[in-house]
């Protein structure tokens, strides 16, 4: 890709987002954008796969803080009127002046090399705004991240799993090994930019240096491409992956895996794979941090009386003592019976005891009751009042 071509790429409208987008705004319209474009729900359709790449590409600019300030700078300066000249019928020729746009050292450098504006070096100027980029683009290039989804059972999440994920991604084509030749050939240095993939045109009075157009910026040329990549080095290929995922996750969270994304270009390191981690809800426990959180009904007499409670916990159950006087809504806590945590130190089993009340009562159950408060006396109102009284 050329550097006109670079900048005239607007990928935030690939991302359908505004100019002035949040990181977090950017990463939201990719993974829209990628589970609608993918592949997978689009077999066979060409402009989904290419919208898909398109997508990926913008997203590998902007979720990059310096990509993304290189990126907005060079398009700033190109878009601008200070590098437009307009020449009028009859007129003279609307010039600008580099150093009255840069000012301070840039202007001094040009003057005292005693050339005009016109003779600046553009590749001087600019190189440390996109120059580098190109630059860059011609060497080895790490390979894009991969991002997929795992839902898992709570009692998974909380104990660890290992799961077999299947994605269906870039990968390296396994004829060619990713060199994009043929078997039995080999690429040949580009004669043009004599492999560094850089090649400098002067036009007018600009030097600009850009990925060579011969050999796409790759710095060799392949004369008898691979049959199976057709000389990309990749091909989108279904693989299986058993990736373990931790202990104590929680939903939402996102687990990286080192090296297991699309691989590297021209010798580059592979991406990374980010599986984003749904966890279904457990139908007796709620989750707070690394502690599992229950509530265990009991009788009046068991509360009032004390008792010991079979409590279900993820590893079978245990025995709860729950002391004489319990008052209903009191939380309990059985230490090391949660969920591991990241440090080796799991969290606790966290109970709450709620006292039921009978919704009807045999003849005998109602007279034992009343024999009760007979025998009881004062109820807990009357003694709320008379220590408000006292004070």
């Amino acid at each position: 890709m050329s550097t006109k071509d670079w900048l005239e790429k607007d990928y935030y409208a690939v991302l359908e987002v505004a100019k002035d987008a949040s990181a977090e705004q950017i990463k939201k319209s990719y993974r829209r954008l990628a589970r609608r474009l993918h592949p997978d729900k689009n077999p066979g359709n060409a402009e989904a796969e290419r919208r898909f790449k398109e997508v990926a590409e913008a997203y590998d600019m902007l979720s990059t803080t310096d990509k993304r300030r290189e990126y907005d700078e060079a398009r700033a300066l190109f878009h601008s009127s200070a590098f437009r000249r307009q020449n009028r019928p009859g007129g003279p020729e609307a010039t600008f002046d580099l150093s009255d746009l840069f000012g301070g050292a840039a202007g001094s450098r040009m003057r005292s090399a005693g050339g005009s504006a016109h003779s600046a070096d553009f590749g001087d100027l600019f190189g440390g705004i996109f120059g580098q980029s190109a630059r860059t683009a011609a060497g080895p290039r790490r390979g894009g991240d991969v991002e997929t989804e795992a839902k898992l059972e709570f009692a998974e999440a909380a104990q660890g799993v290992t799961l077999p994920l299947r994605l269906r991604a870039p990968g390296m084509c396994d004829t060619c090994h990713g060199s994009g030749a043929s078997p039995g050939t080999t690429p040949v240095t580009c004669g043009i930019c004599h492999g560094s993939g850089m090649a400098t045109q002067n036009q007018g009075g600009f030097s600009f240096s850009e990925p060579c157009r011969q050999c796409q910026g790759t710095g060799v040329l392949i004369s008898d491409p691979c049959p199976e990549c057709h000389g990309s080095g990749g091909v989108t290929k279904t693989r299986t992956l058993n990736v373990r995922i931790p202990a104590g996750v929680s939903d939402g969270q996102r687990i990286r895996i080192a090296g297991k994304g699309q691989p590297g270009q021209r010798g580059g390191p592979p991406g990374d794979l980010y599986v984003i981690v749904g966890v279904n809800r457990h139908p007796v426990f709620d989750r707070q941090g690394n502690n599992l959180a229950i509530t265990v009904p009991v009788t009046f007499p068991e509360a009032a009386l004390g008792t010991e409670i079979n409590v279900p916990t993820l590893h079978g159950s245990v025995t709860l003592r729950v002391p004489a006087g319990t008052p209903s809504g009191r939380t309990l806590r059985v230490r090391g019976k949660g969920i591991a945590g990241a440090n080796g130190r799991g969290g606790d089993l966290l109970v709450t005891i709620a006292v039921t009340v009978p919704q009807r009562l045999s003849p005998e159950a109602r007279e034992a009751l009343q024999t009760y408060q007979a025998v009881a006396g004062e109820t807990p109102r009357e003694e709320q009042a008379w220590e408000a009284s006292r004070g």
